[in-house]
């Protein structure tokens, strides 16, 4: 019911920077958005956790990416967004943005919702 879609994605120099945009968007019923995460992917690796960010703004991030990868949101928007800095080739991955929906009707329940990827790419 809740869509995810992703931007911001892109081929990049090393020491780059790039600026990831998730927006959640939903019809048909109330919804809140919980948490929400930025997760990669790279070609043979398993998926794994860059950055994370609560309703309320605590943040928590990889140990790889720690001081030059910034998670925010704008909760009026229901946007993420992932500021990448001194990017280096090993950040080339597909990277996926998620959150913990809330419904409310016809009983309250909460689900994870992925959005379809955007690729990032540092080669020069």
């Amino acid at each position: 019911q809740v869509q995810l879609v992703e931007s911001g994605g892109g081929l990049v120099r090393p020491g780059g920077s790039l600026r990831l945009s998730c927006a959640a968007s939903g019809s048909g019923s109330i919804f809140s958005i919980n948490a929400m995460g930025w997760y990669r992917q790279a070609p043979g690796n398993q998926r794994e956790l860059v950055a994370t960010i609560t309703s309320g703004g605590s943040t928590n991030y990889a140990d790889s990416v720690k001081g030059r990868f910034t998670i925010s949101r704008d909760n009026a928007k229901n946007t993420v967004y992932l500021q990448m800095n001194s990017l280096k080739p090993e950040d080339t991955a597909v990277y996926y943005c998620n959150a913990e929906v809330t419904y409310y009707s016809p009983y309250r329940r909460t689900f994870g919702s992925w959005g379809q990827g955007t690729q990032v790419t540092v080669s020069s």
